[in-house]
């Protein structure tokens, strides 16, 4: 993201001081070079048709042995283009026959019999399993049936986007949408291909889950990947939809930072269990990205702007989130979007052991399509003096629930704020432009900055700036006691702000075309790394298919 023109130049604060961006992302870092694949020599082939090993050599040269998604497709390729004779290999590849089908799966039940596998001499992996060739055919193994431990639970609150060659596809893709499993997500579906994939995220921000259908292969297939990678987040996942059943191509594919490699035929429960695979691995669970908002004082207004960040976060950039607002006794979120749960999060930090998916579910309160509310019980009538811990089990099964979380914490300083504050993976302070914000921001980003050293320093926003007949200390002097520049200056508007409060609806409802409207779109941005998302153009198959 290109940086800003430099607001500091002037000594105090400005109601027309622009915010100021920071670079967020550096590219990554390129992988380890691939080592030399065991199934192209006659050596490693020899020794697996006499037992003597499995196929893979040393446990560090078998690329396949590591999880789907290891490799995220946005970091992706570096080691494929500097393997250049395995490039070579598939310069020119096609498949050496035609592909034989895979065996349909049939559909769960007790009474169900084993798929009838038509490679009789090789062994038999469901199309949902990410490892392990059929022998040394060059060819993957038929569908035995998708993992009933994967399809257990829900899929996260997650935006999967679906391009599609042939209609079957897309209406396959559909009928999973629908599937009970896949209620949180929001699933569009286009035709298009590869290439459509390619000109959509090109000035847009991918999803979580890009699934892929091509008929392409060789030297095309590995060009367009490439000029996708260049497009797609760092935390996407790719599942590709192809023709050709054959292990190599399919080892390449994993290798460039491909999740999963698919070949029809398959059922709506193989695709769900197949993302199941990449977002529920109990050895690598999802977990959404935490960013914990507080002020530097009372009233500096780190709720409002927790609050219209998280709904630009969803609204803006189409990504869900979960707000919590954790101001047990004083918390505003409700009201500010309109909203009266009889279930509060202090039902479920009396009982964290006891919370699950399907009670959380009760628990959160939808405000919009993608933006879900963890609301506070905004109650005097007892004291709410939970444990560190509690918190802790509750903002962990909530992170399970959406890329990310957004947590508005109380101007208060006890243990379990403490601990939730260090153990955000992003800090947002909210301060106004007087001494009292500025020293204990210090305090803050001292602390902050001790106890994480290996992590980003907290994001400053300054608030209220230019207040009519009140001195306004130097943004300079802010800059230079943090350390760092603030990345919003936020306007003194009170008309504005007021009216979003007392209709319940955030500054973006009511003026769209605001400063402060922009200014929280830009923050979201900094925070998840997503560009605003483009108006979305119209789709026949898109409107058809698409859901969410």
């Amino acid at each position: 993201m290109n940086r800003t023109a430099d607001a500091f130049d002037d000594d105090s604060f400005d109601a027309a001081d622009e915010f100021v961006s920071d670079d967020a992302f550096a590219p990554m870092e390129p992988l380890d070079e691939a080592q030399d694949d065991p199934f192209l020599g006659a050596e490693s082939i020899e020794r697996r048709l006499l037992g003597e090993d499995d196929g893979f050599g040393d446990v560090s040269d078998a690329p396949l042995n590591e999880s789907p998604g290891a490799r995220p497709f946005g970091a992706r390729l570096a080691d494929a283009n500097r393997h250049s004779d395995y490039e070579d290999d598939f310069s020119g590849y096609e498949p050496a026959e035609p592909m034989r089908p895979m065996a349909s799966a049939p559909k769960p039940g007790p009474s169900s019999a084993p798929a009838s596998n038509p490679f009789e001499d090789d062994e038999t992996l469901p199309l949902t399993t990410p490892l392990g060739a059929s022998g040394i055919s060059g060819e993957i193994s038929a569908v035995s049936g998708p993992d009933d431990s994967l399809l257990n639970q829900p899929v996260p609150r997650i935006a999967i986007h679906a391009f599609c060659e042939s209609p079957e596809t897309g209406r396959l893709i559909h009928h999973a949408a629908d599937d009970r499993r896949m209620a949180r997500t929001h699933v569009t579906v286009e035709l298009g291909g590869l290439s459509a994939a390619i000109e959509r995220f090109h000035d847009e921000s991918t999803p979580e889950l890009l699934i892929l259908e091509t008929g392409m292969r060789g030297r095309e297939l590995f060009q367009q990947l490439e000029d996708l990678a260049a497009v797609c987040d760092g935390d996407t996942k790719v599942i590709i939809i192809g023709a050709a059943n054959d292990i190599s191509l399919y080892r390449e594919l994993i290798k460039r930072g491909v999740s999963e490699y698919l070949v029809p035929p398959m059922t709506p429960l193989h695709l769900i269990s197949t993302i199941s695979g990449l977002f529920l691995d109990p050895e690598a669970p999802f977990a959404g990205r935490s960013i914990a908002f507080i002020g530097a004082k009372g009233g500096v207004g780190s709720s409002t702007i927790a609050h219209n960040v998280a709904w630009q976060m969803t609204e803006g950039l189409r990504s869900d989130a979960v707000l919590v607002d954790l101001d047990l006794s004083f918390g505003t979120a409700g009201l500010d979007f309109n909203q009266d749960p009889a279930q509060t999060i202090a039902m479920a930090l009396e009982e964290p052991d006891r919370l699950d998916d399907a009670l959380l579910d009760r628990l959160l309160v939808r405000c919009t399509e993608r933006l879900s509310l963890f609301s506070a019980p905004a109650t005097l009538e007892r004291d709410w003096d939970f444990q560190p811990d509690a918190f802790e089990t509750v903002l962990d099964k909530v992170r399970r629930q959406a890329p990310f979380v957004a947590l508005d914490l109380p101007h208060a300083w006890s243990p379990w704020v403490r601990h939730t504050l260090l153990s955000a993976d992003q800090v947002v302070v909210t301060v106004t432009p007087d001494l009292a914000s500025l020293r204990n921001a210090k305090n803050l980003f001292d602390l902050v900055q001790n106890a994480r050293p290996n992590d980003e320093p907290p994001k400053v926003v300054v608030n209220m700036a230019g207040c009519p007949k009140k001195p306004d200390i130097p943004l300079k002097d802010f800059s230079d006691a943090l350390g760092a520049a603030p990345v919003l200056v936020l306007p003194f508007e009170p008309a504005l702000f007021g009216k979003a409060a007392n209709n319940g609806q955030m500054i973006a409802e009511v003026d769209p075309k605001s400063k402060a409207s922009d200014g929280f779109a830009h923050l979201a941005a900094q925070l998840t790394g997503r560009a605003p998302a483009a108006p979305r153009r119209k789709s026949l198959f898109g409107s058809l298919f698409g859901k969410g």
